[in-house]
C-alpha cells in the first residue's frame, strides 16, 4: 500500500501540472494578459486570503494529536470537536449580518485577531481554555468561509465593475493554490512537530505568523465594503433567513451546499480509519498530499470545462454525481475486516471525490455570487452553514455508537442519500437558474433596444 500511495502521488503531481497548464491557456482566452488592473486586484485578494488559508491549514494535521498529547480521552476530544462545529451553528451565524452591517474589512481583521487567540489557547493543557479556543475557532472558520468571499465579490462587481464571468476564474485559482498551501502547511507542521522535535503545539505557534500578517495586510491594503446597513443586527439576521426561503434559487443552492459539504466534512472523519485497517502501513501524510493534489486537478478541470461551454451549474451536478459514486462504492468496500483490495478501491474512490471537491468550490462560489443579493451576502452564506454543521455534528456523535463505529458503511450510506438528494435538487436548480438567466438576458436586450430607440427619437 505504501508504494502504491507514493507512486500515485507522483502520477497525480504530473497530472496536476499538465491540467494547470491547459487551464491557464483557457483562462487567458477569457482574461487578456494585458489586463494588468484586474490581475493587480486579484493579487490584493490572493495575498490576504492565502495567508488566512495557511494559518488555518497549519493547525489541521495536529489538532487531535495535541489533545491526545495533553492526556485527554477520545470522548473528551470528541466533545472539543463538537464544540467547534456547534460554535459555527450558534455564533458563526451572527458573523454574516455583522459583516454586512459593520463592514467586511473590519470582520476580516477580527478574523485575524480571533484565530490568533484560538492558537494561543492551544498553549494551555487546561480543558476549559481548549474548549474556549474551539468556540472561537468555530467563529473564525465561519468568517473565513463567508466574509473574504463576500468582500471579493463586492469589490469585483460593484467597485471595479469587472465581468461576472471572471469570478469563476479567480475562485478556480484560489482552489488550485489552496491545495498547494495545504501540502506546504502539512510539511511545515510535520517538520516543526516531528523533525525539529517541538511537539504537536509547534504548528499552532507557527500559524500565528501568517494570521497576524493577514490582519496587517487587510488594514493597509483593503478598502471597506458593506451589505445592507439600514437594518439593525437582529432584523438583518432574520432577513437573511427570510431571503433564503423567499427565493427558490437561493434555497436550492443553499440546500445543495449544505448536503454536499456535510458529506465532505463527514468524509474528513472517515478516511483515516477506512484507509488504515489493522496491520496497515498506509502513509497518511502522503495520502493527505494526494488528496490535495486531486483538489488542484479539480480546479484546473473546472477552468477547462468552462472553456468548453459547460455552465457552473452543470459542473456542480457533475460533482454531485462523482461524490454519489464514491459513497456508493464505499458502501461495499468500507466493511469491517476489509481486504487490501477493498482498501485500494476505497482509496481510488476518495481520489475521485477530492477531484470533484476541487471543481465544486469555484462552481459554488460563482453561483453564490449570482443568486445571493449583495445586501445580505455574508449573512445568507453563514445561514447555509447551519444545517451542514448540524449534520456533521450528528454524524460525529453517531460514530461514538459501537455499531456505527465498527461498520462505517452505515455512515457512507447516509452520505449516499444526502448526495443523491443534492443531485435531485441540483437538477431543479439548473432549470430555475437557467430560466432566470434567460429572463435577465431578455431584459438587458430590451433595455438596449429602448435606449437605441430613445437615441433615434432624439436624433
Amino acid at each position: 500500500m505504501e508504494l502504491i500511495v507514493y507512486g500515485t502521488f507522483v502520477g497525480l503531481a504530473v497530472a496536476a501540472y499538465i491540467t494547470r497548464h491547459l487551464a491557464s491557456r483557457s483562462e487567458e482566452k477569457k482574461v487578456s494578459i494585458s489586463n494588468l488592473n484586474f490581475k493587480s486586484f486579484q493579487k490584493t485578494f490572493f495575498l490576504v486570503y492565502f495567508l488566512a488559508l495557511l494559518g488555518d491549514w497549519l493547525q489541521g494535521p495536529y489538532v487531535y494529536k495535541l489533545y491526545a498529547y495533553y492526556g485527554f480521552k477520545e470522548s473528551d476530544i470528541a466533545v472539543l470537536y463538537v464544540a467547534g462545529f456547534a460554535s459555527s451553528v450558534v455564533f458563526g451565524t451572527c458573523t454574516g449580518p455583522i459583516a454586512d452591517i459593520f463592514g467586511r474589512r473590519k470582520v476580516a481583521i477580527s478574523f485575524s485577531v480571533i484565530y490568533t487567540f484560538c492558537c494561543l489557547t492551544k498553549l494551555s493543557s487546561d480543558f476549559t481554555w481548549l474548549f474556549i479556543g474551539r468556540i472561537f475557532g468555530g467563529i473564525a472558520t465561519s468568517m473565513l468561509f463567508s466574509t473574504f468571499e463576500s468582500w471579493y465579490v463586492y469589490e469585483h462587481s460593484e467597485r471595479h465593475g469587472y465581468p461576472s464571468e471572471w469570478i469563476g476564474i479567480t475562485f478556480s485559482i484560489t482552489t488550485f493554490w489552496n491545495g498547494i498551501i495545504a501540502i506546504l502547511a502539512g510539511i511545515i507542521s510535520n517538520v516543526g512537530a516531528e523533525t525539529l522535535g517541538f511537539g504537536p503545539v509547534a504548528p499552532f505557534v507557527v500559524a500565528l505568523g501568517p494570521l497576524v500578517l493577514c490582519g496587517i495586510l487587510v488594514v493597509y491594503n483593503w478598502e471597506e465594503n458593506y451589505g445592507n446597513r439600514k437594518e439593525n443586527f437582529s432584523s438583518s439576521c432574520m432577513e437573511g433567513f427570510r431571503i433564503i426561503f423567499s427565493e427558490e434559487n437561493i434555497f436550492l443552492l443553499g440546500s445543495i451546499q449544505s448536503l454536499l459539504e456535510s458529506c465532505m466534512y463527514i468524509f474528513v472523519f472517515l478516511w483515516t480509519p477506512v484507509l488504515t485497517p489493522e496491520n496497515s502501513s498506509t502513509p497518511l501524510g502522503m495520502v493527505f498530499s494526494c488528496f490535495m493534489v486531486c483538489i488542484m486537478i479539480g480546479s484546473s478541470l473546472f477552468s477547462m470545462l468552462m472553456s468548453r461551454g459547460f455552465s457552473e451549474a452543470h459542473i456542480l451536478k457533475l460533482c454531485l454525481y462523482a461524490i454519489s459514486s464514491t459513497m456508493l462504492i464505499c458502501c461495499f468496500t468500507a466493511r469491517p475486516n476489509a481486504t487490501s483490495t477493498d482498501t485500494l478501491i476505497s482509496f481510488a474512490s476518495f481520489l475521485v471525490l477530492e477531484v470533484a471537491i476541487g471543481m465544486y468550490f469555484p462552481a459554488i462560489s460563482y453561483l453564490r455570487s449570482q443568486v445571493i443579493p449583495e445586501s445580505h451576502r455574508a449573512n445568507v452564506m453563514n445561514w447555509f452553514r447551519v444545517p451542514m454543521n448540524v449534520m456533521t455534528c450528528g454524524a460525529l456523535l453517531c460514530l461514538r455508537i459501537e455499531a456505527v463505529s465498527s461498520d462505517k458503511r452505515i455512515v457512507f450510506a447516509v452520505c449516499l442519500c444526502l448526495s443523491l438528494l443534492g443531485t435531485v435538487l441540483c437538477t431543479r436548480f439548473m432549470t430555475t437558474f437557467g430560466a432566470r438567466s434567460v429572463e435577465k438576458k431578455e431584459a438587458a436586450d430590451a433595455d438596449i433596444q429602448d435606449a437605441k430607440a430613445g437615441l433615434l427619437a432624439e436624433a
